[in-house]
């Protein structure tokens, strides 16, 4: 997908770029390819690919109508190189976007970018999850709970959830087939007051795969939720 594909396909969509943010994302590439050698933050290169797999493929949620250009708290947990989140911030200014990650260089990656992009109304945190999640200025703080190849979604939910308000809800961006996971994780779910609202499935242009699904959180999360840094992972709810 080229860039020019890429406006084309969001017009399609009735978004249509302006030059300046046109402009942001030829210097999200040109950043992402300039620090990706110095950490590690991405195995897509090639400028089509990053186009198509990372920048169109981060703002499905915008293009299938899940989240509107409001004043909305969205926090993107394990972005990495900022994906979906910043993607979505580009095109959606009114987002209100905290990323938290557990990599400090990358913590520095976005900063930069951030700074660069000239984007306002961002937040970066490095650390973990599990921990932030007891945080009283993060837990059930967030309208939205983006997460791109996280984790299952029995994982998943127990680092997303408690950060919800109530009737918040974690999108999920996955690339296979998720009905398993669903299914694998419906304890944790229920354990959360938590529910699968919406499992939809799309492809990219290219012709992938790909599936979105959205949990909606019911009622307030118990407090022993998240258990402790590395927990959630060793023993899934």
């Amino acid at each position: 997908m080229t860039p020019e594909e890429f406006y084309l396909a969001l017009e399609k969509s009735k978004i249509r770029l302006t030059n300046k943010q046109k402009k942001q994302f030829e210097r999200y590439f040109d950043l992402l390819i300039e620090w990706n050698e110095k950490i590690n933050l991405t195995a897509i290169t090639d400028k089509n690919e990053v186009y198509l797999k990372h920048f169109y493929d981060s703002i499905a949620p915008l293009l299938q109508g899940y989240i509107p250009n409001e004043k909305l708290a969205l926090l993107d947990i394990g972005a990495g190189a900022g994906f979906p989140s910043i993607p979505m911030k580009i095109i959606f200014p009114y987002l209100q976007v905290t990323i938290i990650d557990s990599l400090r260089k990358r913590i520095t990656f976005l900063n930069l970018l951030a700074e660069e992009l000239e984007l306002e109304g961002l937040a970066f945190y490095h650390g973990r999850a599990e921990d932030f999640g007891h945080d009283k200025h993060f837990r059930a703080q967030f309208d939205i709970v983006t997460a791109r190849a996280v984790a299952r979604l029995q994982v998943l939910a127990e680092l997303t959830i408690p950060f919800l308000k109530n009737k918040g809800k974690v999108i999920a961006l996955k690339s296979q087939a998720i009905e398993q996971e669903i299914e694998e994780a419906s304890k944790a779910l229920a354990l959360l007051f938590s529910q699968v609202i919406e499992n939809h499935h799309y492809h990219l242009p290219n012709g992938d795969e790909r599936f979105i699904t959205i949990v909606e959180k019911k009622k307030e999360t118990p407090n022993k939720y998240p258990r402790k840094a590395g927990l959630p992972n060793k023993k899934p709810l």
